[in-house]
């Protein structure tokens, strides 16, 4: 009997070895807690996102399964699927479009795997355990206020959406709309989507300088990015107008400080991503969570931009290492931007 335990004992232990690649696996391997990620494509502002969850998750001990699906709608469904049957312990998802995965948050519940939105969410939130979201109504509105202020409360404007139909684009849509409400000199000459990519803002700026020539006062940007496929283009044509985007990236932080942005909004990826990954973990532990967390945008300005690009470029490095503890300050506090 001791010979057959014994036996027993090898067996397991040669598995452990070959499962490691070779190594022994560490005391701590088993109790990693997986979780997976999708999200919508590998923007610059999901690009800072992933750095932040990879650092919450080496702090704590997780498993990180991350898939992109490339603005695909049927590639983050099976992501979703494919996570499912992994039997991770949460689905972390940043939707492509807010009318979609309806069946594959439903099977999710069915397996038992927590789902939760984060930065975009789902028209049916009703199968989401929690969310981190920005308020992108007030950061459409805080934009275009600042277009506003630039123009003297009078013009003619472009807008630059995000992809249509998510939940980012209609609700920075909505807030830019409330605002306009207020301006009735301020006209929108066209608006359209880019997708939150600046090649495709470069070249829909491009038309629209050739279809309104010198009719446009100013350009609002839905995200950085897609403002910095205006700039772009503007400079190609030789001309320098008023731009405003959201998020405060790091080439956007720049733009800033460059007088290429009149402003724009901090939305810094690394906190909002890894804050939603910390209520992800927190349910998993069987700890409580509220059902939505909300991510304010602070504006960024000419006057402070210099702040705020130090956390998010020259000292990115040490406030990752912070990154973990402010975000279970954070998540006590329910101020989700906090960044000290």
């Amino acid at each position: 009997m001791l010979k057959a335990k014994r036996k027993v004992i090898a067996i397991l232990a040669a598995t452990a070895v070959v499962a490691t690649g070779g190594m022994t696996a560490p005391a701590n391997a088993a109790a990693k807690i997986k979780i997976g990620v999708t999200v919508y494509d590998m923007s610059s502002f999901i690009t800072q996102g992933k750095e932040g969850m990879e650092a919450f998750a080496k702090a704590n001990n997780i498993q990180l399964v991350w898939t992109s699906a490339g603005g695909d709608v049927a590639t983050q469904a099976s992501q979703v699927e494919q996570l499912i049957n992994q039997k991770v312990k949460g689905i972390i998802i940043v939707p492509v479009q807010a009318d979609s995965l309806a069946p594959q948050v439903k099977a999710a519940k069915a397996a038992k795997i927590p789902v939760f939105a984060v930065n975009t969410t789902l028209k049916d939130s009703s199968g989401l355990t929690s969310s981190v979201l920005p308020d992108d109504v007030a950061a459409g509105s805080q934009e275009m206020e600042q277009m506003a202020k630039a123009l003297g409360g009078k013009g003619n404007i472009v807008i630059l959406q995000g992809p249509l139909g998510s939940s980012p684009e209609l609700n920075r849509t909505a807030g830019i709309e409330k605002v306009l409400a207020k301006y009735p000199d301020i006209k929108v000459l066209a608006k359209d989507t880019a997708n939150w990519k600046r090649d495709e803002a470069t070249n829909k700026v491009k038309d629209w300088l050739s279809s309104f020539d010198t009719k446009i006062n100013g350009i609002v940007s839905e995200n950085d990015d897609m403002g910095l496929g205006a700039v772009q283009a503007l400079k190609e044509a030789n001309k320098k107008l008023p731009v405003v985007g959201i998020d405060g990236i790091q080439d956007g932080l720049a733009a800033v400080a460059a007088g290429d942005f009149i402003g724009s909004s901090l939305q810094h990826g690394r906190v909002e991503l890894a804050a939603g990954l910390a209520v992800a973990l927190m349910v998993a532990q069987g700890k409580s969570v509220e059902k939505t967390y909300t991510y304010v945008m602070p504006p960024i300005t000419p006057a402070n931009v210099a702040q705020y690009t130090k956390n998010v470029v020259t000292d990115k490095d040490a406030f990752l290492k912070r990154l973990p503890a402010i975000i279970a300050k954070n998540l006590k506090s329910g101020d989700i931007a906090n960044e000290k």
